[in-house]
């Protein structure tokens, strides 16, 4: 099928894989990008730094706290000149606590119509609600990066510092899961898929491929599961190694990240 230079041109955004490569990429996947990227992970063509790191999308990540609950919002704009304009930095840093007032579902249906029928007229750009929730439990750590474009919240059942800087850990690294039992059978079949095609083109002996599928794992796990994950301010500790320390009582009950 013939690919449009657009599409191709999303692909290379998200991947830094070379034009022709996207383009086969593409063909072979028939258009769809998200299959063009694993297939593009298969012959290993996806580039170290991509420039899907580069922030792209504006506005401003708010948190408020009262007693044992958490609200934060992510209004998202398309410049970086309106995410600094005043009157939208008085509504984005008012939303968690309308939030806290209304409950998600009111404030869902109040912030979309209010933005709709009043925000994007006054300012005059398209903006978004990028995501919101309110979050409770016993200890909270939150954590906002310094552009005000993400933050994280991490409820603990133990030590409120210690939360404070897992929640600046699921900023920085970005873990989608808390533990390797949680990745999803699909995603895991999927990554072990990938691996074994690559041990197929590299012509490692079958024999060995398990045990190096296992070491693959290990290192995906490091990456995608934040109990495995190093610490960022001490790379010779796990989060889990942080949690151990901190006394049997303490475990992290959950936590998400917000970004615009």
């Amino acid at each position: 099928m013939a690919i449009d230079i657009q599409t191709i041109s999303q692909l290379r955004d998200k991947t830094g894989a070379g034009i022709g490569d996207c383009k086969k990429a593409l063909e072979e996947a028939v258009g769809d990008i998200d299959k063009a990227i694993e297939v593009l992970r298969k012959r290993g063509e996806i580039k170290a730094a991509k420039k899907s790191d580069r922030a792209t999308t504006e506005g401003i990540v708010a948190i408020k706290k009262e007693n044992s609950k958490t609200a934060v919002t992510a209004l998202a704009c398309e410049t970086d000149f309106v995410s600094r304009n005043e009157d939208f930095i008085i509504v984005a840093e008012s939303l968690p606590g309308k939030l806290l007032a209304l409950g998600e579902t009111g404030f869902k249906t109040w912030a979309e119509n209010y933005i709709k029928n009043e925000l994007i007229i006054k300012i005059g750009e398209n903006i978004q609600l990028a995501d919101f929730g309110i979050i409770e439990g016993e200890i909270i750590g939150t954590y906002i990066h310094s552009n005000k474009k993400i933050a994280a919240v991490v409820v603990l059942s133990g030590g409120e510092e210690l939360a404070n800087d897992i929640a600046m850990q699921v900023v920085a690294m970005t873990p989608k899961y808390l533990k390797p039992e949680d990745v999803t059978v699909d995603e895991l079949e999927k990554e072990k898929e990938i691996y074994r095609v690559q041990l197929q083109q590299e012509n490692k002996p079958a024999n060995i491929w398990d045990k190096i599928i296992e070491g693959k794992l290990n290192k995906y796990y490091e990456e995608v599961c934040l109990l495995n994950q190093s610490f960022i301010k001490d790379e010779d500790k796990k989060i889990s190694d942080l949690i151990k320390e901190a006394g049997s009582d303490v475990e992290i009950k959950s936590f998400r990240r917000f970004q615009v």
